[in-house]
């Protein structure tokens, strides 16, 4: 029976000390060692030999008195680029995201009806205080896939509601202005890499790839690796898959402990406060 809480995609994600992570050569380094670490572990891994790295902006909004930020809301902007050119079209997600799943799936990130979304309840597993550990934090997600860059929001509270009415119901003063935390200058160059896909189980098949967090070109400041797939009702019921997925997840943390950065999300770093 699917409950209204059921999660639609389960995420694991693991920081990434920054050091050379813009060199080539370091991610072949990490890929292969995980690559023989599922050789070891019996896990099947369909490595990408030449995945074409993806780059994009990523910022996001919020009021001066970070009043999303302490209500569990992330507003999140994210750029496409084609080297130096940035799209006219960009991503934006709101997202409810907290350790409690009921609080997570009080509030609802839909937009306008004639907005056209997609709406997503992740379960996203980080690393635990200690290595080879796991705890959870849920996010409920909508997905507004091509936005135009120019009609983004201006500098209100009450413009984003326009595109999110559940805004309304959160105890921020509705005339707060929103701005771009830390700045214009804020803004985070992403590169993305596919890297494979994890095979758990039947239909429990996870895509699996390292983002790099820069400032600017040659000045890392996080890389996250992190692979997640789908659950559907054709899935849900794989159990056994779904714990394999959790172990490998603690001792791939053990296996890559020289490689790993203390802290939770890639958000947290940018607000400088623990999530």
């Amino acid at each position: 029976m699917k409950s209204k809480h059921s999660i639609t995609n389960r995420e694991f994600k693991l920081l990434i000390k920054p050091q050379g992570l813009d060199r080539r050569s370091r991610i072949t380094a990490l890929s292969d060692q995980i690559l023989n670490f599922c050789k070891k572990n019996k896990v099947e891994f369909f490595h990408l030999d030449n995945a074409t790295t993806g780059l994009r902006n990523i910022y996001f909004y919020d009021t001066p008195g970070e009043d999303f930020r302490r209500n569990n809301i992330i507003l999140r902007v994210r750029e496409s680029r084609q080297n130096v050119w940035v799209d006219d079209w960009c991503e934006v997600t709101l997202k409810c995201r907290t350790d409690d799943l009921v609080k997570a799936h009080e509030f609802d990130p839909s937009p306008k009806k004639s907005i056209k979304s997609r709406l997503r309840l992740k379960e996203e597993i980080l690393r635990g205080d200690t290595l080879g550990t796991a705890r959870t934090i849920y996010s409920n997600n909508a997905i507004l896939d091509v936005v135009p860059i120019d009609s983004l929001f201006e500098k209100s509270l009450a413009s984003v509601a326009k595109f999110f009415p559940g805004l309304i119901t959160l105890p921020i003063d509705k005339k707060s202005p929103i701005r771009i935390v830390g700045g214009r200058t804020n803004k985070i160059l992403e590169a993305c890499l596919p890297i494979g896909n994890l095979v758990f189980g039947d239909g429990v098949q996870a895509h699996c790839e390292i983002a790099i967090w820069m400032k600017s070109v040659g000045d890392p400041i996080v890389g996250e690796l992190a692979f997640s797939y789908r659950v559907s009702d054709a899935n849900r019921g794989q159990a056994k898959a779904h714990k394999r997925a959790d172990k490998f997840f603690k001792k791939l943390q053990i296996e890559l402990a020289n490689w790993l950065e203390i802290g939770s999300t890639k958000t947290a770093l940018v607000y400088g406060k623990p999530e």
